[in-house]
């Protein structure tokens, strides 16, 4: 897992992560609902694309809109197996520890809020 300053400057740098923002529906969802809300969303998320060992459909699970931590997960590389191994050091072919998906929750965090206007 890596320091999320130093996680977020490399985003910075990636065209694709950086395209990412909430608008419309997905920013309003935010919003009308409140972060604890979406953070709930976002750990049953993580708990069941991301934490078993052998996601079904890897790589293909997130989709690219439809709810604010969507969007979240494509802009900071937590989507799937191959992005968390890539990006945050997390090595596929084994379930995710309790710490390790309580790292990617605080990661969608701070760019959700980040969206928000508001400091990490």
């Amino acid at each position: 897992m890596r320091d999320l300053d130093e996680l977020f400057v490399g985003l910075a740098k990636s065209a694709f992560r950086s395209k990412f923002h909430l608008y419309g529906k997905d920013l309003d969802y935010l919003r009308n609902k409140g972060m604890p809300t979406v953070l709930s969303h976002a750990q049953d998320f993580i708990g069941k694309r991301l934490a078993p060992a052998q996601p079904v459909n890897d790589g293909k699970q997130t989709p690219f809109r439809g709810h604010p931590v969507f969007v979240a997960q494509h802009a900071t590389a937590c989507c799937c197996r191959t992005c968390l191994e890539k990006w945050h050091r997390i090595s596929q072919g084994r379930e995710l520890s309790s710490e390790e998906q309580a790292y990617i929750r605080s990661v969608l965090e701070r760019w959700l809020n980040s969206e928000l206007g508001c400091s990490s």
